[in-house]
């Protein structure tokens, strides 16, 4: 996906980069030092009581398993789209779109014939949750995440093959979670990085308007407005530990920016958002703002 020639070397000092470069060091800096002293004045988690929605049914090695699927307030909601968005979304990157959701703990409970199984409960936002319930896409989107999830967090392998429980909201007992805190949703928004010294070049690539923010401590976000592209057809992008480089085979934007947190370059994906021309980053970080 990345384009070689639009690799850069490593910068460390502030004397070396643009004056716009070293403006967007010292305001992520700020910011992630605020997020960091904001977490200081309040507990890491919350316990919440998830409220029951329906129940699957499935199995693994080990015996039947059940997985009760919840709703909690506290819990954020997914980003907004239409089904339409989101459909086109996950064609271009499955992973770009992320749900929200607590996965608790493995609890034994008994089925209907009195035999030992396992249940899960697993929890998205409630208004989010009410939504799924007119959408069979919404529904089976969630159920699948939730089970790699779960296999992803406990080591499972889960029976691809499972169905819902009819007159059964939950089996066993719905326990209580400890989520994380809530974050600020967006703890700074930069533009563009072009100050008033620095006027915007009239030939050439355009740079374009770039917003960027720690959705969490270890997970930062940006986006990329590109109004003049109708997909993401032609776009290069080159993530490092520190720096994230946009190109594209048109000309027509060039986005060369510091990012002063270590980046997991391997984890970070990409997807173009057609209805709003914009180009979103997700960028996992190797270590939590300090």
């Amino acid at each position: 996906m990345a384009d070689s020639k639009l690799l850069v070397p490593e910068l460390n000092e502030a004397e070396t980069m643009g004056t716009e470069t070293a403006r967007f060091q010292e305001l992520l800096l700020q910011a992630s030092k605020e997020i960091q002293q904001a977490q200081m004045s309040r507990p890491e988690s919350t316990q919440i009581q998830p409220q029951p929605g329906f129940c699957i049914k499935t199995n693994s090695s080990q015996g039947k398993v059940f997985i009760n699927i919840c709703h909690s307030p506290s819990i954020p909601p997914p980003a907004d789209m239409t089904e339409d968005e989101l459909l086109q979304m996950l064609e271009e990157d499955q992973a770009a779109f992320r749900i929200p959701m607590s996965l608790g703990e493995a609890h034994a409970e008994l089925d209907a014939k009195g035999q030992g199984c396992t249940a899960y409960d697993v929890a998205v936002n409630s208004d989010f949750y009410r939504r799924m319930q007119n959408s069979d896409f919404l529904r089976e989107l969630v159920i699948t995440i939730a089970r790699e999830g779960l296999e992803d967090k406990y080591s499972l392998q889960l029976n691809p093959e499972w169905r819902i429980l009819k007159n059964r909201p939950f089996l066993g007992s719905i326990c209580q979670q400890n989520i994380r805190s809530k974050q600020r949703p967006r703890i700074q928004e930069l533009g563009n990085l072009y100050t008033a010294d620095t006027p915007r070049p009239e030939e050439g690539p355009e740079k374009p308007h770039l917003n960027i923010w720690l959705e969490a401590p270890d997970l930062l976000l940006a986006e990329i407005n590109l109004p003049k592209l109708d997909g993401a057809q032609g776009l290069s992008l080159e993530v490092g530990e520190n720096h994230l480089v946009m190109g594209g085979s048109q000309q027509l934007y060039h986005l060369d920016a510091y990012i002063p947190l270590r980046i997991n370059a391997d984890e970070s994906r990409a997807a173009f958002h057609r209805k709003r021309r914009q180009l979103m980053v997700a960028m996992p970080l190797l270590s939590a703002p300090s």
